[in-house]
């Protein structure tokens, strides 16, 4: 079930809800019907792939941002414990166990790290040595983005907050008009050339990284409903960049691509949906609530294809490996379907419990992090 945040007004006045029209399995009322998991295909065997390596961290019990630098794959799980693994072979390069629960993690430069604690405390890193703790006033979900020498936060109202990777000294905020309601789920932050891109409500916007000023914002989606649950359309990780273009998932409301060189938005698609976006230049690719794939042209959001074989299967957002589009399962199985068509052609099992991350792309491979703390990292032929 997606959570909420509510404005201070709006937990004042002890308002509650629950998004049952919103997300399969949430109900105001308890069911014994669940809905029908689609059975794996039998598949003929042409295309196959396997593990290269794999590596082991602790559990992980919340959605995990993995993040590549280079050769370098860092990781963190819930109960604070931060590494970096080489991508080529899986080898530990440092760790650092930070002893606290984790809210959100991780974001690194390749050198730099920094996470949440559930204690809403801001831990950079250099390494597998702590540089400082800071407290934040507002929760946050969604993993830091560290660069520049600064590390970006954006809490669960969408402010945007800027602090010295060093010190820790707090540049800038950025706080943009709030809704009633936003979405306890892990946001969009990230960069595009010089320009830090958030999302704020169903904005995405481009921020000056040095003094928190906008740039320039641009709609992915207009909410739509009679009241704030029905409404809420914040943009949901991971976002899809693909040269100049950098495309999002509205929660429940649609996708859309925007031009970050001209501020703009591309095209938009009216189409519900729960989770991120993954592609490359040639397409953009996302599941809906019921876990049925639509792949759209990067350009223009045209529908290339539909695929139906994973519905209610609880899938990550998709990856795009060369030629495959790579979801993930709450069975931790990883399938690989082809990007003109949408046909599975081959899947690969993992240790049998839940991927808790995106699959990302390290050059050749694919790696993907399960809920028993597995890191699994997968080549196709």
């Amino acid at each position: 079930m997606k959570k909420i945040w509510k404005s201070p007004a709006l937990k004042a006045a002890g308002f509650a809800v629950c998004v049952a029209s919103l997300v399969s399995g949430c109900s105001l009322f308890s069911s014994s019907t669940a809905p029908k998991i689609a059975p794996l295909e039998t598949l003929d065997g042409k295309v196959a792939g396997k593990v290269v390596w794999q590596a082991r961290t602790d559990d992980v019990l919340f959605p995990l941002a993995m993040v590549v630098r280079g050769e370098q794959l860092v990781t963190a799980t819930s109960s604070g414990q931060v590494s970096a693994f080489s991508a080529a072979n899986g080898q530990l390069q440092w760790r650092n166990d930070l002893h606290d629960k984790l809210a959100a993690g991780v974001g690194s430069d390749g050198r730099y790290a920094a996470v949440v604690t559930r204690n809403n405390e801001l831990v950079a890193m250099d390494g597998a040595k702590t540089l400082w703790r800071k407290s934040l006033a507002v929760p946050v979900v969604t993993a830091p983005l560290v660069a520049g020498e600064r590390v970006f936060v954006l809490t669960v109202d969408r402010e945007v907050l800027a602090f010295d990777v060093i010190d820790g000294r707090k540049l800038w905020d950025l706080r943009r008009p709030g809704d009633a309601l936003t979405l306890l789920e892990s946001g969009v932050i990230g960069a595009y050339k010089d320009t830090l891109v958030v999302g704020q409500g169903a904005r995405m916007a481009g921020v000056d990284p040095l003094r928190g000023t906008l740039r320039w914002e641009a709609n992915v989606a207009t909410p739509r409903g009679t009241n704030e649950v029905e409404r809420l359309a914040d943009l949901v990780a991971p976002l899809m960049r693909a040269d100049e273009m950098l495309c999002a998932r509205s929660f429940q409301a649609a996708v859309g691509c925007v031009n970050a060189e001209r501020g703009s938005t591309t095209w938009t698609r009216n189409v519900g949906g729960l989770a991120g976006l993954g592609g490359n230049k040639e397409l953009v690719v996302g599941g809906d609530a019921s876990d049925r794939l639509t792949a759209w042209k990067t350009s223009n959001g045209d529908v290339l294809w539909t695929a139906e074989q994973f519905l209610n299967r609880k899938l990550s957002a998709p990856a795009v490996l060369n030629h495959h589009v790579v979801v993930a399962d709450g069975e931790g199985m990883v399938h690989f379907l082809s990007d003109k068509t949408g046909k599975t052609e081959w899947r690969v099992a993992t240790d049998g419990s839940a991927i808790m991350a995106a699959p990302v792309v390290v050059g050749d491979k694919v790696v993907v992090a399960t809920r028993n703390g597995g890191v699994f990292a997968i080549h196709i032929d």
